[in-house]
């Protein structure tokens, strides 16, 4: 979310407000505390869903270290998601913008077939147009590009941006239109965002992540910085994002065809969307696709892995408004030893969300929560590792909005390799943070906790 869509939130949440009943998260504590003994998760491969006996092979070969109950815990995951683990991937973690868009750059310059594109915000400026010739040019040679753009997060755009991309050939769908005029058959939904970041080429690489087409990532954050510069015009937003190859990538390209067509758009033009899928890697993942009115993939992925930990809790969220059912997860592993570390902004791009979620640090801090704000960077990475096993990258936020009301997609890696790697980046982001006490917390200024105060009762809206 950039400063330009911020400003066009509030008005038309007011609009929701009036428009929309309140609906619920459903209740992750009815699972099971624990997971069945013995309990196996199901695994596909590059030639589909494996028989029980071949998945425990697999898992023991590209899993080994993975205890009973880790095990077990996957398949509790698969019952609550309905959503199988998929085996044979190679997982690349980038991160900030600039390593991110030279390599979705590049995976674009090498198309052969086909590029589709969803995105939260598509910005009209000099990385915004670098993408757009680029696409353009693609199209022209013969590579069929589809793209999906919010109609909210691009308000503040240009349509000729968009038009001279469709007149080049390209096909675009604007995610819910904000003008109901627009709609072609389907309910005026217009608090349901598609929040997305999701490229996909020739279906066999996808990205997805926190990261969207726009020139707040043109410049590097803190991260792994060799000189830290001292001002924040200086600074690039502090962002994560995943490349996925291997058989994965076929459900990140389900995920973008179905949004499509369940826009009521036109037909996706021809193309080879699902290529015969090849082993690129071992790593396993889960792809998790929500929606609005859904079946709460990600919510229920996020918490009950949060229930299930047994040593280690490390999140990074840049919009944290968490529910009460997530609160109370994470004040609860807390005070069964968990060690429980938060990374949240200590700048950002949105003053009501950044107090709003103010309003839960006093609860956190007491129960023994280890809160850290994130210095000088905008903090808007979504990432979590817990265990060092179970690690999560995309584009939810730790809030009601994103669980409830936005179309969001995450994949969860699981296994040692890529949980070290999320846990060295969590590391470095701590490395520029500064700790917030309990003592320090309720010392903080009278103007504070009126603005803490005030921006709770918009805390399902944010």
């Amino acid at each position: 979310m950039n400063t330009t869509s911020v400003a066009h939130w509030l008005p038309i949440t007011l609009m929701c407000w009036a428009l929309c009943a309140c609906a619920s998260l459903p209740d992750v504590s009815a699972v099971p505390a624990t997971p069945t003994a013995g309990a196996m998760p199901s695994v596909s491969g590059v030639h589909g869903v494996l028989s029980e006996e071949r998945a425990r092979a697999l898992l023991a070969r590209r899993w080994p270290k993975a205890t009973l109950d880790q095990k077990a815990q996957a398949a509790l995951e698969e019952a609550v998601t309905g959503v199988p683990l998929i085996a044979g991937n190679k997982a690349t973690l980038l991160f900030d913008g600039p390593q991110t868009m030279a390599e979705m750059q590049k995976a674009i310059a090498a198309a052969r077939n086909n590029i589709n594109l969803e995105t939260y915000i598509f910005d009209q400026d000099p990385l915004g147009l670098q993408f757009a010739d680029l696409l353009i040019a693609k199209q022209r040679a013969g590579v069929t590009v589809n793209i999906i753009y919010d109609s909210v997060g691009t308000l503040g755009v240009p349509q000729e941006f968009f038009e001279r991309m469709r007149a080049a050939g390209i096909h675009l769908l604007a995610f819910n239109p904000v003008n109901p005029a627009k709609l072609r058959g389907e309910a005026w939904k217009v608090n349901s965002r598609d929040h997305r970041k999701l490229l996909i080429v020739d279906g066999r690489v996808a990205f997805t992540g926190g990261i969207n087409i726009s020139g707040t990532y043109a410049k590097s954050s803190l991260f792994r910085s060799k000189s830290k510069p001292t001002e924040a015009s200086q600074v690039g937003w502090r962002d994560t994002h995943i490349k996925v190859e291997g058989p994965a990538v076929a459900a990140f390209q389900w995920s973008f065809v179905r949004h499509w067509a369940g826009q009521d758009q036109d037909d996706l033009p021809e193309a080879d969307y699902f290529p015969q899928p090849v082993i690129a890697g071992d790593k396993l993942m889960r792809v998790l696709a929500s929606d609005p009115g859904g079946q709460f993939e990600i919510f229920k992925a996020y918490n009950l892995a949060i229930q299930q930990a047994k040593k280690t809790i490390h999140l990074t969220s840049a919009y944290f408004v968490p529910d009460r059912q997530t609160v109370e997860a994470l004040k609860a592993a807390a005070r069964r030893g968990v060690e429980v570390s938060i990374v949240l902004p200590g700048v950002s791009d949105s003053g009501l969300v950044f107090h709003a979620g103010h309003a839960f640090y006093d609860e956190l801090l007491a129960a023994g929560v280890k809160i850290f704000q994130l210095k000088l960077a905008v903090l808007h990475a979504k990432t979590a590792v817990i265990d060092g096993v179970w690690a999560t990258v995309g584009s939810t936020n730790i809030d009601t909005r994103s669980f409830l009301h936005n179309s969001e997609l995450n994949v969860i890696v699981l296994g040692e390799a890529f949980g070290s790697e999320m846990e060295r980046a969590f590391q470095e982001d701590l490395r520029d943070s500064e700790r917030i006490t309990l003592e320090q917390w309720r010392d903080r200024p009278l103007g504070n906790r009126v603005k803490e105060w005030a921006a709770r009762f918009m805390n399902y809206w944010l």
